[in-house]
């Protein structure tokens, strides 16, 4: 696989640093998560371990940050999910690996974190705590999606923030720093803020808000109906007959003839393909479309539009429909991607990671013998699967 031999050292975290260190893994590379010993508590299921080898470690205790720094000194990437400065507290920031003085000149020492320098003129981080609501809130994305019937914001769960701003961005900034090493031989810091990053992901959003003639999106400009965010009849969701739903996205106007030629006989007698942009008959049309769909079930209306593929309908799928159909359904997971023909991905079956398990094997893998790594556990630095909890 693409990223085989390259020894990723992720430390326990939520969401979007597990989720670049699953990328990784998914690429071949050799991830090992770090978790915290608990002699009480009970594993909680990891739902992006996939691939991954757990070492339960204790990093309060000087010894277990000597155990962490000299993994980190073989590693080729650092995955840290915590505020800025944390690590540097604890003896394991930048400047101990880095630069020609460094334990690891070679290291890619990439981190999460949410606000930073998101004020006007800062040039420090802004340490609040927050969430992915939070993250989006402060990047002007979340003023532009759809409203909900109060008026509020609509969000996507959190996946703006923690997971295409926040993870991803930072695994492909990982990429880009281990294809510049191959060039130079130095690691580098990857600094990914997820406010930063869901700006990024949002560019031709934002852009287009920038525009006073831009329809596409809500922003102060443009007050009227936004084209993708809810306000044309032709690009919205439906309720069926049975309670499922209907996407209709037949934004041109050859992709809306089509639409009409199969949804006539429910739109205004007076109503084609010129009209589409009509803005004055859009609530008309809505209304038209809402009772239309709810003459049918949302699989009736599948079969209707099979044969008319430029209509741009498409049945809203459950999670386990989609899964269904994408082939995800036996692995119980979801496959990684894109596909790389050359060095494909292996997709190893769901399995939750218990923290600890890999503990022995990964120790003795970094170089440490069998006496050291008996004391390691006789000290309580380290400890093993039956012993510990996640983070």
């Amino acid at each position: 696989m693409a990223l085989e031999g390259i020894k990723v050292i992720e430390l326990a975290g939520l969401a979007p640093v597990p989720f670049a260190g699953m990328m990784l893994a998914d690429m071949g590379a050799s991830v090992v998560r770090i978790d915290r010993p608990s002699p009480v508590s009970v594993p909680a299921g990891d739902m992006l371990a996939r691939g991954k080898r757990s070492l339960s470690l204790d990093l309060r205790a000087p010894r277990g940050l000597a155990v962490a720094k000299q993994l980190i000194a073989q590693a080729d990437v650092l995955l840290d999910p915590y505020r800025p400065g944390v690590l540097e507290k604890m003896g394991l920031g930048p400047d101990v690996f880095l630069g020609d003085q460094g334990l690891n000149r070679r290291l890619v020492y990439a981190r999460i974190s949410g606000y930073v320098c998101v004020i006007r003129g800062s040039s420090t981080p802004n340490r609040s705590e927050g969430h992915d609501l939070n993250y989006l809130a402060a990047t002007g994305v979340l003023h532009l999606l759809p409203r909900l019937s109060d008026g509020t914001p609509s969000f996507p769960v959190n996946l703006l923030a923690d997971f295409a701003g926040g993870g991803h961005l930072c695994a492909t900034g990982v990429l880009a720093a281990l294809l510049e090493r191959a060039r130079t031989g130095n690691g580098q810091v990857v600094a990914t803020d997820m406010v930063s990053g869901a700006r990024y992901v949002s560019s031709f959003v934002l852009a287009h808000a920038q525009d006073p003639y831009s329809s596409l999106f809500a922003s102060e400009h443009n007050t009227g109906p936004a084209l993708l965010g809810g306000g044309a009849p032709f690009y919205s969701v439906y309720e069926c007959k049975d309670g499922g739903f209907v996407s209709v996205a037949c934004l041109e106007p050859r992709f809306f003839a089509a639409f009409l030629r199969t949804f006539k006989e429910h739109c205004p007698g007076d109503f084609d393909e010129a009209s589409q942009m009509d803005l004055e008959r859009w609530e008309e049309l809505r209304r038209y479309l809402r009772d239309g769909f709810k003459s049918r079930t949302r699989d009736e209306w599948a079969r209707t539009f099979e044969h008319e593929k430029d209509a741009c309908v498409f049945p809203v799928l459950t999670p386990s429909e989609a899964a269904q159909r994408s082939g995800d359904a036996k692995s119980q997971t979801v496959a990684p991607h894109p596909r790389l023909t050359g060095t494909p991905t292996a997709l190893p079956a769901f399995a939750t990671l218990t923290p600890g398990l890999h503990s022995r094997e990964v120790l003795s893998e970094f170089g440490f013998d069998s006496t050291r790594i008996a004391e390691l556990f006789a000290a309580g630095v380290v400890a093993e699967h039956s012993e510990v909890a996640k983070l």
